[in-house]
């Protein structure tokens, strides 16, 4: 079983900033993707960033030269850096990871979600 923890979130005020950030924990032996959704209740879930197979980072188009996503392949963590929020950015983000266990088997996990709510 691999966990994923968020932390982050909240409300913010348009043209604000938030960082979220996603660590992983369990018998990890490799992670090869890592990264953020979100969804709201008008819209299908959504690919907002995300990190694979430690060499490449995709955004979604809606938040390109906005978001910046990190990852500490250390320590198993991923960051997402939300710069010029707008009240389009509302949504309930969700973590998610796939990759290796250390017994071989391919996992993928989904995080808890957090809201993040743009709104003055």
């Amino acid at each position: 079983q691999v966990q994923l923890v968020e932390s982050g979130g909240g409300l913010v005020q348009p043209g604000g900033s938030l960082n979220l950030s996603c660590s992983a924990s369990g018998s990890i032996q490799r992670i090869t993707r890592m990264g953020w959704y979100r969804q709201t209740p008008e819209k299908q879930r959504a690919m907002v960033a995300i990190f694979i197979n430690g060499s490449t980072t995709r955004y979604g188009e809606s938040v390109k030269g906005r978001f910046t996503l990190s990852m500490d392949n250390a320590r198993n963590t991923a960051s997402l850096q939300m710069n010029a929020l707008k009240p389009e950015d509302t949504a309930v983000y969700t973590c998610s990871a796939g990759g290796f266990m250390t017994n071989g088997a391919n996992f993928g996990s989904w995080g808890q979600g957090t809201q993040v709510t743009v709104s003055s």
